[in-house]
């Protein structure tokens, strides 16, 4: 099988771990072009390619020598999160598939760009969205699907992570989340369960996101962590958490929270509630209608429980790499995401999660800074399929 020729633009901790982990392992890619607007990054990486194939990339601090390169079939974006958008639109006019890292929108008109972009040239765009690979999310997903939670009416996540050492050490290392944090006060990162719960709510597939509403904390997390590590105080406007409600066509809400500035574990927080059960990654568990009642007061005894699904609702996908054996970097995820898009690109089949999920799932960052500022008032979501959404083919 020939190769698929990759170029990856951003080769900062995303990026470099994604091609030393990932895209370096893959047999049926070759890694082409290694661009970083930081040279000693792009030679970091090109000699980490060399070191594995023997094959020295391209290897420039410009992008445009990346897309007018006729070696370079797709590219994988994992810079900075502001350049997210502008570079995948000026990738697909070049006609380079494109794979794209997550994070926030920085503007409505920029959604509408990406959107488009792809209408215009029909070029491969995925969204390259870990979490909608994870293993619990596709189980609960497949469970969804088949029924056993019944209507779903409410979902929640978010992303709950300490990120203070990493936004504190942003000057130094160079890391675009401490100018964000300074400057901007929102849900952003809200693609990590936003986009499972998106999925099993059939968002653009048949429904879609009408209003939210957000609400932010104050600002005390990096302050305070800065402050005991006697460290120059920039002001953040970033809260410390972050509360966005959405309301959907079809009657469902989703509640997602943002955590980063304060002392914590991690979590996703990925909980799913039907009219037959619901499923809580807190407990990891699945609490079933009429099975589960006499446990409603002692629920701790069944904590972990979803193990007990995994035999008869594990995703397909997952039972494949199971019996293949677990590869890649965040327990696999990464993996498959980055499988699901090269396969699109080499068989020219519709990418999983396409520029209409990327638009409407990253418009929520600017939204909630919309909302946030107003006081917590509603804000319509675009329709970015013009329509579309009511076809469950989302007209495809």
């Amino acid at each position: 099988m020939e190769k698929l020729r990759v170029g990856v633009i951003g080769l900062g901790c995303r990026g470099y771990s994604l091609l030393k982990d990932v895209m370096l392992h893959m047999a049926d890619v070759e890694i082409t072009a290694v661009c970083d607007e930081y040279e000693d990054r792009a030679q970091a990486a090109a000699e980490l390619t060399k070191n594995k194939t023997g094959k020295t990339p391209l290897t420039t601090v410009d992008v445009q020598e990346v897309l007018d390169s006729s070696q370079v079939d797709a590219v994988v974006i994992s810079s900075a999160w502001e350049s997210h958008i502008p570079l995948a639109v000026r990738a697909m006019y070049a006609g380079k598939a494109v794979g794209m890292e997550v994070g926030g929108a920085y503007s409505i008109k920029q959604c509408w760009d990406l959107v488009d972009a792809w209408e215009a040239t029909k070029v491969p765009f995925m969204l390259l969205e870990n979490c909608c690979y994870g293993r619990r999310e596709m189980m609960v997903m497949n469970m969804a699907k088949k029924g056993v939670l019944g209507r779903i009416v409410h979902c929640k996540g978010g992303y709950l992570h300490d990120l203070r050492e990493e936004i504190a050490g942003g000057e130094e290392n160079r890391h675009y989340r401490l100018r964000n944090y300074i400057h901007r006060n929102a849900e952003n990162y809200p693609t990590h369960e936003l986009g499972p719960i998106a999925q099993i709510l059939n968002i653009n597939r048949g429904n879609r996101m009408l209003t939210l509403s957000s609400m932010a904390s104050k600002a005390e997390g990096l302050l305070e962590y800065l402050t005991d590590r006697g460290q120059e105080i920039p002001g953040f406007s970033q809260g410390d958490v972050v509360n966005t409600t959405i309301k959907c066509a079809g009657g469902e809400t989703i509640l997602l929270t943002l955590n980063t500035t304060l002392p914590r574990f991690y979590s996703r927080d990925f909980t799913v509630c039907g009219t037959k059960g619901m499923y809580e990654e807190a407990t990891d568990s699945v609490f079933l209608d009429k099975k589960d009642v006499e446990y409603d007061f002692k629920w701790k005894e069944k904590w972990g429980n979803a193990a007990d699904y995994e035999s008869e609702y594990e995703h397909p996908t997952w039972k494949k790499f199971l019996a293949e054996g677990i590869q890649g970097g965040h327990d696999g995820m990464d993996w498959l995401e980055f499988e699901a898009f090269f396969d699109s690109v080499r068989n020219h089949r519709p990418c999983p999660i396409d520029v209409y999920d990327a638009a409407a799932w990253m418009c929520i960052s600017v939204l909630s800074e919309e909302s946030i500022a107003l006081g917590g008032q509603p804000v319509a979501v675009p329709d970015f399929t013009n329509g579309k959404w009511i076809l469950p083919s989302q007209g495809k």
